[in-house]
């Protein structure tokens, strides 16, 4: 389709970093979500590859995740699944990409309350976890922020 016509359908070209942005936050996100599923599926190996810098035990680690509340378990998978969701949507070159990143942000403020409340093992706690939890807010609030800026030039329809 000629620049021409796109104008006229009122459509816009996809611009080169919304390719790079989407596959880049898809595999970022695709981190997350094999955490989840592994941590879900209690994989001792996954989870003893994952504690290794930590002082804490794997049967110690399979409590903390199996003492979590239903509520912050929800929060969790509508954390992961909706960054993922909201990663193809951009790919998908849609508008829902912002919405799904939207639940993911909520998902993540009810996970970030429920770690930080004190439940968390104190040998998981430290300026690690809070720059990891840092990033994981900057990408989040980015992607959502992208998306809306996407939808708003109308790349994304």
């Amino acid at each position: 389709m000629k620049h021409s016509e796109q104008r006229r359908l009122g459509t816009k070209r996809t611009p080169w970093h919304l390719w790079v942005i989407g596959l880049v936050s898809l595999l970022f996100n695709a981190f997350g979500a094999n955490d989840y599923l592994q941590s879900q599926l209690r994989n001792r190996d996954y989870i003893a590859s994952m504690t290794g810098n930590y002082d804490i035990s794997v049967d110690q680690m399979l409590a903390y995740l199996g003492g979590f509340p239903v509520w912050a378990e929800a929060g969790w998978a509508f954390g992961v699944w909706g960054a993922v969701l909201g990663s193809l949507l951009l790919l998908l070159r849609s508008r829902f990409a912002f919405y799904a990143f939207i639940v993911a942000l909520a998902g993540l403020l009810v996970t970030t309350i429920y770690q930080f409340s004190g439940a968390m093992p104190d040998a998981l706690g430290g300026p690690g976890q809070m720059i990891f939890a840092a990033i994981i807010w900057a990408v989040t609030l980015g992607l959502a922020w992208y998306a809306r800026r996407m939808t708003t030039a109308g790349v994304l329809r």
